[in-house]
């Protein structure tokens, strides 16, 4: 059975691979794994949060959207997110969502729900600001709050008016994709391949992998001189902020952004119910191959506009969208050979090496084989001739071993770490084995090292993987204190004309002595703590070194424990793990001695200001206006923290008809109790206050 320490470990795995690939797919346009790979991890992700509520990360994959941008281009923020969807895999799931679309805005069973369908193009996501008609910015979705500036760019693809008619608001934003045509993607290729064989050495030829990479690549230039020698093409399927919409639909607005002349498909179409959105499925799916661009999947959407607004979002994706996706393309191919890689925490990962095979137009050679259990599932090894599946992306998932039933030596997982040679262990119900070596394991020192400077923790300029594998590998660094040590003398020699570097490194990283607190404890890499369980825990207790002390007092002090374990959103699991990271002396070593480069700062509490931010809710009774979810949502986008029980901590209580217990509970204690008028009442208030 899982335990719930059991899904705690592994939703930190999932949050760090995850994140991982969110870096390789949307800031390096570089992924590791297929579609069907990500989406399987998400999927798994999405059970587990179901299943255990209360261990929600604040750096869960269902919270984010994206990667934030890390290159040379410059930043925007969106004026609204740019969301990510919800995926669904089957019929069942897109009549799901229907119903789950119903309950929400508690409609009668015979009320019509219309939807749009439309193609999911596997492009870059873009968006296009227009003000007083005319073109003045168009941003990458990155992170889904900051992207990046491709405004010059923006001006050599195909589908892109710069200006709008009279009749379109002073402000509207359209967004859409930026995607290369199939024989404009070959026909690229064949270019660069062309000139490597002039330039006299083929194998420096640059080639994309598919459509989607090279038109990631050709936008995100910083020479927009590049990017006009690119054939990029913009398709839209949608908007952000709008001054004023020309429809109450989706439908209705879609129309009109046609014709003001944006690149549109023949293939969206309005749909009356599951039925007919099922049936444009099927027919996307039959033309999937003929058409000229690589798509992925179909996505459903309400049609009302005023339904859009109250459904709302939950995490990185409304609650009104959907994408159906398409079954993975299928191949054969021989696993040569199983590798193991060590992560930062010590888990080692295995990794198929396949003979290269294409699958739908791409060349793949690797996979990720997960863990010990997937290994034994397959039976897999070197030599088996395995089926593998791709969704979109380079790297396959191996889906089932065709040979497995042949006379061969079955693969064993190590019993040593490849890097250090320490003894590997698997812990009672976890599926992952570990390096005991700890720091003195180079693999886990290095990426501890490139966690602590990565943008979700420290954010160093300048300070990335092969840097600091360099700097580790040459002496120069082995604690995350080292890094506030390096002077100008140790990097000048390192570069050519390294004065400019080494003193903009040196500055970055002086940028970094007063730290923002949660990225601090993030940065850490304490097992379990991610970014909103650091956030929890400084919420509680003000300061890094207020959690260090009682961390620390709760390995004898049962009490102090208890104190850790009360905090909403941290639990046993952990407090354990903070409590045996401050126990370990190899951490108060170095925990002591980064304290002596840097000062990280109190925390301070940012909230959107209601009359409910900060405050326990507890809705209790029938609503009749709106959906238990949708009350629950409306706390949570003012601030509120909605519990489902009264107690002398909550602060407010709203009951509807029948409400009973809890009620008198809460008047008992003193509790201000309010009707679902009151309540409407404060979310308006708070609407009016923007």
């Amino acid at each position: 059975m899982l335990t719930e320490a059991d899904a705690a470990a592994e939703l930190e795995r999932l949050a760090a691979e995850i994140a991982h690939h969110n870096r390789l797919y949307h800031d390096q346009d570089a992924p590791e794994i297929s579609d069907a790979d990500y989406d399987a991890l998400m999927q798994r992700n999405a059970a587990l949060e179901a299943r255990f509520p209360s261990l929600v990360r604040d750096d869960s994959p269902s919270r984010k959207v994206g990667a934030t941008p890390s290159g040379p281009l410059a930043k925007v923020r969106h004026a609204r997110p740019m969301l990510s969807l919800d995926n669904g895999f089957s019929d069942e799931d897109v009549e799901e969502f229907v119903q789950r679309v119903r309950r929400f805005l508690r409609l009668r069973d015979d009320e019509p729900v219309a939807l749009t369908a439309e193609p999911k193009i596997d492009g870059l996501s873009c968006s296009l600001r227009y003000e007083r008609r005319r073109l003045v910015q168009a941003a990458t979705r990155g992170d889904g709050t900051i992207g990046e500036d491709v405004t010059p760019n923006i001006a050599f693809v195909t589908g892109v008016p710069q200006t709008l008619p009279d009749t379109a608001p002073d402000i509207f934003e359209v967004r859409g994709e930026v995607y290369m045509a199939k024989s404009d993607f070959a026909a690229l290729n064949q270019r660069l391949l062309e000139a490597a064989r002039a330039a006299g050495d083929e194998r420096k030829a640059r080639q994309f992998a598919n459509p989607r990479n090279a038109a990631a690549g050709s936008l995100r230039q910083k020479d927009a001189s590049v990017t006009a020698t690119r054939p990029l093409r913009f398709i839209y399927h949608g908007w952000g902020e709008a001054a004023a919409l020309p429809g109450d639909t989706q439908s209705a607005v879609m129309d009109a952004l046609d014709a003001w002349g944006f690149a549109t498909t023949p293939l969206r179409v309005r749909c009356d119910d599951v039925a007919e959105a099922l049936a444009q499925y099927r027919r996307i799916e039959t033309l999937r191959a003929d058409l000229e661009y690589d798509i992925d999947g179909v996505v459903y959407k309400v049609d009302r506009l005023d339904w859009q607004e109250r459904l709302g979002q939950i995490g990185r994706a409304p609650r009104w969208a959907l994408a159906h996706k398409f079954p993975a393309q299928q191949a054969q191919t021989t696993l040569r050979a199983i590798d193991i890689q060590v992560g930062r925490t010590g888990k080692l990962t295995p990794v198929a090496r396949l003979e290269p095979v294409t699958v739908g137009g791409v060349v793949v050679t690797n996979a990720t084989l997960h863990n010990a259990d997937e290994i034994e599932r397959l039976g897999a090894r070197p030599g088996d001739r395995v089926l593998i599946q791709r969704a979109g992306d380079v790297i396959p998932q191996i889906v089932e071993n065709l040979t497995r039933e042949e006379p061969r030596d079955a693969w064993t997982f190590p019993t040593h770490c490849p890097v250090c040679d320490s003894t590997v262990e698997r812990e009672e119900g976890e599926v992952d084995y570990r390096c005991t070596g700890g720091l003195i394991c180079a693999a886990q020192r290095v990426e501890r090292l490139i966690h602590f400077c990565s943008r979700g923790a420290l954010d160093i300029r300048g300070l990335g993987l092969q840097q600091i594998e360099d700097f580790f590998h040459d002496g120069l660094i082995h604690a995350p204190a080292d890094i506030f040590r390096l002077t100008e003398e140790q990097l000048l020699p390192r570069k050519k004309k390294g004065d400019v570097w080494a003193a903009n490194l040196l500055q970055a990283i002086n940028e970094k002595r007063t730290p923002d607190p949660v990225r601090f404890l993030f940065g850490l890499g304490i097992r379990h703590v991610g970014a909103i369980t650091a956030r929890d825990l400084l919420r509680a207790f003000g300061t890094v070194e207020r959690i260090a002390e009682v961390a620390t007092a709760a390995n004898e002090d049962p009490q102090a424990r208890a104190e850790i374990e009360a905090i909403s959103g941290v639990g046993p699991a952990v407090a354990e793990a903070l409590i045996d990271f401050f126990a370990e002396p190899h951490n108060r070593v170095a925990w002591d001695d980064l304290l002596t480069e840097v000062q990280p700062l109190p925390f301070v509490n940012e909230v959107r200001q209601s009359e409910v931010s900060g405050k326990t809710v507890v809705f209790t009774g029938t609503l009749e206006t709106m959906s238990r979810d949708e009350a629950k949502a409306q706390a949570e986008q003012l601030g509120a923290r909605v519990s489902g029980s009264v107690s002398a901590k909550t602060d407010l209580v709203v009951a509807g008809p029948g409400a009973g217990s809890k009620e008198k509970k809460a008047k008992e204690l003193g509790v201000r109790v309010i009707d679902e008028a009151g309540w409407v009442a404060i979310v308006t208030a708070a609407a009016g206050s923007l």
